[in-house]
Formats: structure tokens, C-alpha cells, sequence
């Protein structure tokens, strides 16, 4: 018993340089993959969030929510289209995104966090216009290389973030939980992906953090088909050579863009975890060792 009551004093000490580092700092954590849907990994998240914040943190949650869109469009009836891989959103599918993110997620995860003594607070773009957007359309490539824009409906990129309005949310003490809908100039509301709307916010708040919880360790040495072994801190310029080579390839190419995006626009450092694990978050800024990829300028 007395080892083990060592064994959580020396934790506690470890955390105690980085909790005097971050006092009063932004840090923006998008929370998607399995942490979302496994209830352990759940209320781990809510735990991680709730004690950045009882340190003097000032964590501020995006999150995303596609998996419960599709379930909630099949319970509908409503089919599901992909067009290049990604959703089609017409106006009904918009509607019924809204709703699962901003009415069901965003309130579970503020109930949630509140539950375990925070003041969290559910938010989306449309609130105080905090997210401003159009609507994005991909570049695509014919089998000659010509070059066209895909429809693909009501999905938005991000144009402007107020960040007065999350600044007075933070002012006020609140975690900011940030559901990924933001709203046009003329009123059209958006689907935006959820990395990108994070790293936006991260960036117009000069975020200290930047924090991606994924389905993935990191970034592997030796690539997702290589070397299981993870890059333990990557320079800014290191990263496009990487995905030149092969080594950053798939879906984890948009994450690395959007890194570098935040990096060159005011965050100080990106970390990439696994959000698999249990208290990841924590064990990624309060240790020494961390558990993830940190990328930094």
C-alpha cells in the first residue's frame, strides 16, 4: 500500500512543472473517433477535460459526430451518399446533422463534464455568429487531369471565428464544447468537418495546444503499413516530406495540413494522441514522456 501511495505521489509531482506551464493557457482539443463512442473512453475525456480545467487550464472542446449521423439517417430511412468520399449533405441530411450534433452530442458532453464539477457550456457557429462559413467545394480530377468542383451540398470551410465571443465564454470560467455547424452570410447553416473547424479556432485563439485525439497512436516511423514505432516530436518542416514519401499517407494527410494550418497561424504546438487509451489527454501534457506525436515550429 505504501508503494503504491508512492507511486501516485511521484505522478502528482511529474504533473507539477507542466500544471505551473499552462496555468491560464488555451488549449483546443478535438474530440472524435472511439472516444466518442466507447462509454469508458467517454467519461475518461469528460475527467481529463474537467481537471485541465480545476488547474487553471483553459480547455475548449470541438467535436465531431459522424458515425451518429449516419446511424440517425438510417434510423430515419434517409440514404447515406458519398461522393469521393465524402458526404453528400442536401438540405434534409443538414438538418438532421444539426440535430444529432447540436441537440443530442453537444448537450450528452456537456452533461457530462458537468457532472464532474465543471461549468461547460454547448455552443455552435451559429451562436453569437462564432463560426462564419461558405460552402466548400473540392477540387476533383478527371481520368485526363482536368480540374472541376464537386457539389457536395451543404458542407462548409470555415471563414471567419469570433473569438471574442469564446474569449467571454472563457472569461466567464465555461469550458467552451464546440459542436462543427457553422452558419453563412446569408443565413445558410453548414456542415463543417470537425478537424478543420478545430484547428480554425485553435489558431484565431492563439492556442497554446492543440490537441487531436485520433484512432491512431501517432505518427509512425516507418508509416501505417511499416514500423509501429511513433514519432515522438516532428519540426513543422519535417511534415511535408514526409507525406512526399509516403510515410504521413491517407486520412492522415488532411490532419497534417491541418496542423501545420494552426502552427503557422499562432498555436504553439499540435499534439496528435490516441484517443483509444484512457486519460490520453492527461497522460499527453501532464507527464514526461507523453503518448503521442507532438509537432512544433
Amino acid at each position: 500500500m505504501y508503494e503504491e501511495a508512492k507511486k501516485k505521489a511521484a505522478v502528482l509531482v511529474e504533473a507539477l512543472p507542466y500544471i505551473q506551464r499552462f496555468q491560464g493557457k488555451i488549449v483546443v482539443i478535438k474530440y472524435g473517433g472511439n472516444a466518442m463512442i466507447n462509454e469508458e473512453l467517454k467519461q475518461a475525456v469528460f475527467q481529463d477535460v474537467v481537471l485541465m480545467k480545476l488547474v487553471g487550464m483553459n480547455p475548449v472542446l470541438v467535436h465531431g459526430g459522424g458515425p451518429e449521423i449516419s446511424d440517425m439517417l438510417k434510423r430515419l430511412g434517409k440514404e447515406t451518399k458519398f461522393v469521393n468520399g465524402l458526404r453528400y449533405t442536401d438540405k434534409e441530411v443538414m438538418e438532421i446533422a444539426e440535430m444529432v450534433l447540436v441537440g443530442k452530442i453537444n448537450k450528452e458532453i456537456v452533461a457530462g463534464m458537468n457532472y464532474y464539477g465543471a461549468s461547460a457550456l454547448g455552443m455552435c457557429g451559429k451562436d453569437g455568429n462564432m463560426i462564419m462559413a461558405e460552402k466548400y467545394m473540392p477540387t476533383i480530377y478527371d481520368e485526363n487531369g482536368v480540374e472541376s468542383q464537386l457539389d457536395i451540398g451543404y458542407v462548409g470551410k470555415v471563414t471567419k471565428v469570433d473569438n471574442q465571443v469564446l474569449l467571454d465564454v472563457i472569461g466567464q470560467g465555461y469550458i467552451p464544447v464546440i459542436a462543427p455547424i457553422g452558419v453563412g452570410d446569408d443565413q445558410q447553416t453548414y456542415n463543417i468537418n470537425a478537424d478543420f473547424m478545430a484547428g480554425e479556432i485553435a489558431s484565431s485563439l492563439k492556442a497554446d495546444k492543440f490537441v487531436l485525439l485520433t484512432d491512431t497512436e501517432g505518427i509512425y516511423e516507418g508509416g501505417m503499413d511499416g514500423d509501429k514505432k511513433i514519432f515522438k516530436s516532428l519540426h513543422i518542416d519535417d511534415t511535408e516530406q514526409l507525406i512526399k514519401s509516403g510515410i504521413i499517407s491517407g486520412g492522415m494527410i488532411p490532419k497534417i495540413n491541418c496542423c501545420v494550418d494552426a502552427l503557422k497561424n499562432g498555436v504553439d504546438r499540435v499534439h496528435i494522441i490516441d484517443g483509444r487509451i484512457p486519460h490520453s489527454i492527461l497522460l499527453e501534457i501532464f507527464t514526461n514522456e507523453g503518448i503521442g506525436t507532438m509537432i512544433i515550429k
